[in-house]
């Protein structure tokens, strides 16, 4: 973990924040597995992403949790929410362990209001989000089981080969299909030896097949 000012300049955003927002930023840590918050939890707070990965997901109508996006450094989470004055929209997760700089909502009002280069930051994050975030929907439920479950297993195990513990049931509701039609799918994966399955881990034997499977990660 960097100084705050280290990230800053390796992301390229030391000119983009004076020194009031800068200082008042706070480095935080998650580990892997952790949840930030939960969609419609109160939002007071950017979070920019410097290292690790995350996992954002949507409650639907029927309350079952659907994946958007996997999101890697260098992103921004909460964006919309500061924009919009809004509760969370979406669930986000540490996949990995997480080092995120955090920067009060009221610090941003007070000091960033009128600074037309922050606007033209946000105005080019939050629309690359709403176009990203209906083709990520879409294409989770157009592309078929077998690619959206080897796509969720090689985004959920970026820097290991085994995937602890996992709930069938919320891993069938976060890609979009049945437990029965999940459990199908990667007892096919076992017999092509892909996967190994053991005391309810899932151990990826062979990732190059899952991506080759998947034809490109989707949920990347």
């Amino acid at each position: 973990m960097q100084p705050i000012k280290e990230y800053l300049h390796h992301y390229g955003l030391a000119d983009l924040f004076p020194s009031a927002v800068s200082d008042s930023m706070r480095l935080e840590q998650y580990p892997a597995g952790r949840r930030l918050f939960s969609q419609g939890d109160p939002a007071d707070t950017l979070y920019l992403l410097v290292e690790g990965k995350l996992k954002i997901s949507m409650l639907s109508p029927e309350g079952k949790r659907l994946i958007l996006a996997f999101k890697s450094p260098f992103d921004i989470v909460g964006d919309i929410e500061y924009v919009q004055k809004c509760a969370f929209i979406n669930t986000v997760e540490a996949v990995t362990d997480l080092v995120l700089l955090r920067v009060p909502h009221h610090v941003l009002e007070l000091e960033m209001s009128g600074n037309a280069a922050f606007q033209q930051f946000l105005l080019e994050m939050v629309t690359r989000k709403f176009v990203t975030k209906a083709q990520e929907l879409n294409f989770n439920l157009l592309y078929a089981v077998d690619v959206r479950v080897a796509s969720y297993l090689l985004s959920m195990t970026p820097d290991t080969p085994r995937l602890d513990s996992p709930s069938l049931v919320d891993m069938a509701d976060l890609i979009g299909t049945s437990y029965r039609h999940l459990n199908r799918v990667l007892r096919q994966f076992e017999q092509s030896g892909w996967i190994r399955r053991n005391n309810g881990k899932i151990d990826l034997l062979d990732r190059d097949a899952l991506l080759n499977q998947a034809g490109h990660n989707i949920y990347e």
